[in-house]
């Protein structure tokens, strides 16, 4: 059998770009690829990513597509871009599937932290006889991206929490008179969308459904399905005709005031109300968070305005910032978020910068935050 380290990195790597195609299509189940190699390290004999959730996973599809060619399994090498599961959910265990099959040797990406699974998989496989190794650090890191909210949920008990804004040079959302359509390109738009594509939930505040009036669904990319649509709307402001409501996915309104009629007309419209009030009468966020956590969203995209993003930044649990920069100034103007003055800069959200590059004519900018003091 023909391994080295450079033809695991290979496989593995294409192993990712199949899990990549099971976005915003796997959710809540991780994004997985899967290759089988054959014995002489060269031949692909099977190739699969994980299905909805309920249907087939990654080892499962490639094990069907070898089958599907009519070639046999027997001792080849299967490259995974998560630890195969041990346990029975809505489908039954990949490492028996794989033990099934005859497979000889497992390169995992990195491991399951599900803890369900988190070590198990890879434990029986190898009593069965199997060999497992890990794949190189840099494709665990690539692995882990693509599921970084699903490694969010299970290691931290909470979604992933990633603000998105497009601003000006000068730091400007829109136009002191509110509008913002369009600083940012179309092709930046476009990019959003495929972040929007990326997450279980696509979150905003009642003032922007009130002043935009948004959909808050995936159009400008292809997707298997909508995430669910949020909002973040104390006093259960958000129009009976507001165009949410127009799309085939559900809504749900986090509120503070409970008020019986205006909650029936808003659920005859299709939304689900929750309340949530914390001590100031407003939605308890961090409640908020942990109820989309309790439906096991992986990833929040939030798009709201700067009083709303300032609230969340004010909770510590954005973990993301997502931020489109157009090469305008604008001048007065509303800001990405209304912190307020600070009284020194020890008291600033700290984040890092994770990634920089242009999207068109415009800057994407990925910073995360950090709890290490500058330099």
């Amino acid at each position: 059998m023909t391994h080295t380290p450079a033809n695991d990195a290979n496989w593995l790597m294409a192993a990712l770009a199949l899990a990549a195609r099971a976005v915003g299509l796997t959710d809540p189940n991780p994004r997985v690829g899967c290759v089988l190699i054959a014995a002489d390290g060269h031949t692909v004999l099977g190739e699969g990513h994980t299905q909805a959730a309920g249907e087939a996973h990654a080892e499962v599809m490639a094990l069907r597509d070898a089958a599907s060619r009519g070639v046999s399994v027997a001792g080849a090498t299967a490259y995974v871009t998560l630890e195969p599961c041990a346990h029975h959910g809505r489908t039954g265990p990949c490492c028996d599937a794989l033990i099934k099959a005859g497979i000889a040797r497992v390169v995992q990406a990195v491991g399951d932290p599900n803890p369900a699974v988190n070590g198990q998989g890879a434990a029986r496989l190898r009593a069965a006889g199997i060999q497992v190794d890990d794949g190189p650090v840099h494709l665990a890191i690539e692995a882990r991206e693509l599921n970084i909210g699903f490694f969010s949920r299970m290691e931290r008990q909470r979604p992933w929490l990633r603000m998105k804004m497009a601003a000006s040079l000068d730091g400007r959302s829109a136009l002191d008179n509110g509008v913002s359509q369009w600083i940012t390109s179309s092709q930046a738009r476009t990019d959003g969308h495929a972040w929007r594509r990326r997450a279980g939930v696509v979150l905003s505040g009642a003032g922007t459904v009130l002043e935009d009036n948004p959909r808050l669904d995936v159009r400008l990319v292809e997707t298997a399905r909508q995430p669910l649509r949020a909002v973040i709307d104390s006093r259960l402001d958000t129009p009976l005709d507001a165009r949410l409501f127009e799309v085939d996915s559900p809504v749900l309104l986090f509120a503070a005031h409970p008020a019986t009629e205006r909650i029936d007309a808003l659920r005859v419209r299709g939304a689900e109300v929750i309340c949530l009030p914390d001590a100031q009468g407003k939605v308890d966020l961090a409640a908020a968070l942990a109820e989309l956590g309790a439906r096991q969203i992986n990833e929040v995209h939030l798009e709201a305005g700067e009083r709303l993003n300032a609230s969340w930044l004010r909770t510590g649990l954005v973990d993301e910032l997502l931020i489109y920069l157009a090469p305008m100034l604008i001048g007065a103007g509303r800001g990405m978020a209304a912190l307020g003055p600070l009284q020194a800069l020890e008291q600033a959200a700290r984040f890092e910068f994770h990634d920089v590059c242009r999207i068109g004519p415009d800057v994407r900018v990925l910073a995360r935050q950090t709890t290490n003091p500058p330099d």
